[in-house]
């Protein structure tokens, strides 16, 4: 207990993370002063399994795997800022376990910076994401559904080292899958490549300027979407792969109006959607080009990228396009959000299929590799098209009411009360069931 006083704990943590606290004694004095905090084990010596004092309550993990670590957070930590997260150290483990103690500490005080940076974003965008959802749904008249193929995937991102691929892509377009993030159309239609299908993820406004590329490039391709990003009304007579991040509330409205839907939860980049999205669609090689995930020089982007007129039109004497080229690669860097993504994504690849490369190298995460040689023409059918019946009122209203419904359901009410409280309150810890219905037909109707 003295060690415990001695950590000058705020009373307002919500969730305490204990790294290797031995025989568990650290618990016991934390559940008597902090009786309604939630409290997350991770064990390093599978030993001490048995031994440590008995809480159903408390939930452990007895290894130090990267994956495993990251699941067990994802799954066990409640929806809660981070500072409201204190992680304790045992230090005499420390000097015991060394390295594995370090190796351990390390992969969560990871997963509390991405955690950040999600509430972060959730914070200040989440009552926009639940309104363009339900604005999204007036806009869709035709929905996808898609078949697997054996062959090679390209995705593209925005990240410079595009523009050393883009002859790559050229030459084997008609023999691979093309999978575009946005933000990459308007490089890929400058070097005349028709991507196959575009992906769609941000829920900011700004997004809105990678589609617009999109449209005046003449020949269009379909969209993959989730429900909750920025797109323009033109997108209403676009095919739609609806991507659902896996939320009860999305699933219960999806499911009430018959929508299909790939599930593919939020990672916090496009990268992440694209690479998911790419395996369910082929078992073939995945080559990423412009996925850089770092920082060589004060280039942000490839050539042309949609913000950049945005670099050029303010651009004065006391400000060139160069200073603030620079200026913004700085931020970026500062950030560090690159940091983050790129060791996630090292982490996950221990348990992706050995089959996902860098395309014309540029990122320091994947493996360099070159598309094999093919024959022929990709196969056709990919995707199967078909019209939504409903009207675009209809399923915004059946939306709202199939929410409505489960949130009466004493099965899903919790639930989604959890997901749906830090986007349309974030910050506030108690919302009633009336301040969130209230809030919802807000979004809805607003």
């Amino acid at each position: 207990m003295r060690y415990i006083d001695s950590l000058d704990i705020k009373s307002d943590v919500q969730c305490f993370i204990l790294i290797e606290p031995g025989r568990g004694y650290l618990v016991s004095a934390l559940r008597e002063r902090f009786k309604d905090s939630k409290i997350i084990v991770f064990h390093i010596d599978e030993s001490l399994k048995g031994c440590e004092p008995s809480d159903s309550s408390v939930p452990a993990l007895y290894s130090t795997d990267a994956n495993s670590v990251q699941s067990f957070l994802e799954r066990e930590t409640p929806e809660t800022d981070s500072s409201a997260i204190r992680i304790i150290e045992w230090r005499p483990s420390l000097n015991f376990y060394g390295e594995k103690y370090v190796k351990l500490l390390s992969h969560v005080v990871e997963f509390i910076k991405r955690l950040d940076a999600g509430h972060r974003t959730t914070s200040a965008f989440g009552r926009r994401w639940f309104k363009n959802f339900f604005k999204n749904l007036e806009i869709t008249r035709h929905a996808l559904l898609y078949r697997t193929a054996d062959i090679p995937v390209i995705v593209t991102g925005s990240g410079p080292s595009l523009e050393k691929a883009l002859p790559v892509i050229r030459n084997v377009q008609n023999e691979c899958l093309i999978i575009a993030a946005s933000s990459s159309v308007m490089a890929l239609s400058h070097s005349g490549i028709q991507a196959d299908i575009v992906i769609a993820a941000d829920g900011g406004g700004w997004a809105l300027l990678h589609l617009y590329p999109y449209f005046r490039a003449g020949s269009i391709c379909p969209i993959a979407a989730n429900l909750c990003a920025a797109l323009p009304s033109q997108c209403a007579d676009i095919p739609r792969l609806v991507i659902n991040d896996g939320s009860l509330w999305q699933s219960v409205i999806l499911h009430e109006l018959s929508l299909p839907s790939v599930v593919i939860p939020q990672k916090g980049t496009v990268t992440a959607y694209a690479v998911e999205l790419a395996m369910l669609l082929s078992g073939g090689n995945i080559y990423l080009a412009g996925m850089d995930l770092s920082l060589k020089d004060i280039r942000t982007h490839v050539r042309p990228y949609g913000f950049d007129h945005l670099l050029f039109d303010s651009a004065c004497r006391l400000a060139p396009v160069y200073s603030k080229t620079f200026l913004r690669s700085r931020q970026i860097q500062e950030g560090e959000s690159y940091k983050i993504y790129a060791q996630w994504f090292k982490n996950r690849l221990s348990s992706w299929p050995k089959r996902i490369f860098s395309l014309a190298g540029g990122n320091e995460v994947f493996e360099n590799a070159l598309p094999p040689e093919t024959a022929g023409k990709k196969a056709d059918g990919f995707f199967k098209t078909f019209s939504v019946n409903d009207g675009a009122s209809s399923l915004r209203e059946k939306g709202k009411a199939a929410l409505f419904s489960a949130l009466e359901n004493s099965r899903f009410s919790s639930g989604i009360k959890a997901e749906l409280a830090p986007l349309l309150f974030p910050g506030k810890k108690e919302v009633s069931q009336a301040e969130l219905k209230t809030a919802i037909n807000e979004a809805v109707h607003g």
